[in-house]
């Protein structure tokens, strides 16, 4: 790829991303009804026109919104496992740490899943957003809890029920860290997600 076009691709880059962020604050603050074309257009300081140049509807950008607000997440509770140790048991406690704690259980983060939820039943594309979305952080999920399994020498057949159950716990858990910010200190949930686990999968994952 040439320097300029390089530095075309980078821009292009830069305004859908200044797009999503457009769209993912105009619903923090007032709900999907707030994310109008007229209104991103005016909070990203771009015409409407430009917005059609990115994404066919504003559904697309939407989805788009919502696919990187979640996948964001994801990237956030695998932060730093490339740094530990190879022991399955730990990187395992490290990633159950990392879902329940901030910048993961930022109370926006909350906001604007639940706001964006209410167009999943109603939304195709939404929908297979969060289909797409949801697997991706399942089966980081088991992958690790397979790991952890094999490491300890116990069966491994039943660890994408088990990644699906440990899911909706680790889900209720950041649901009500958002909601309830004050409720919670960040090594109280930190300790109920590990010893969760540990219990459901019959393991002592070590405290982090």
């Amino acid at each position: 790829m040439t320097t300029r076009r390089r530095f075309v691709h980078a821009g292009a880059q830069t305004r859908r991303a200044d797009l999503i962020a457009a769209t993912l604050d105009l619903i923090a603050e007032g709900g999907p009804q707030a994310a109008t074309v007229r209104a991103i257009a005016t909070r990203a300081g771009v015409t409407p026109g430009l917005i059609r140049h990115y994404f066919a509807t504003k559904e697309d950008l939407i989805a788009a919104a919502h696919q990187h607000l979640m996948s964001g997440l994801t990237e956030a509770s695998a932060g730093q496992l490339e740094d530990l140790p190879d022991d399955p048991l730990a990187r395992l406690s490290v990633f159950l740490a990392n879902a329940v704690s901030p910048p993961v259980t930022d109370p926006r983060a909350v906001s604007l899943w639940a706001a964006s939820m209410q167009l999943v039943p109603r939304d195709a594309k939404m929908r297979e957003v969060h289909r797409e979305t949801y697997l991706e952080f399942r089966d980081l999920l088991q992958r690790m809890i397979t790991e952890a399994l094999a490491h300890s020498g116990q069966p491994v057949d039943q660890a994408q029920d088990l990644a699906i159950a440990g899911n909706a716990l680790l889900d209720g858990l950041w649901i009500e860290a958002g909601a309830l910010p004050d409720a919670f200190t960040p090594d109280q949930l930190k300790s109920i997600a590990i010893n969760a686990f540990s219990r459901l999968l019959k393991l002592e994952l070590p405290e982090v």
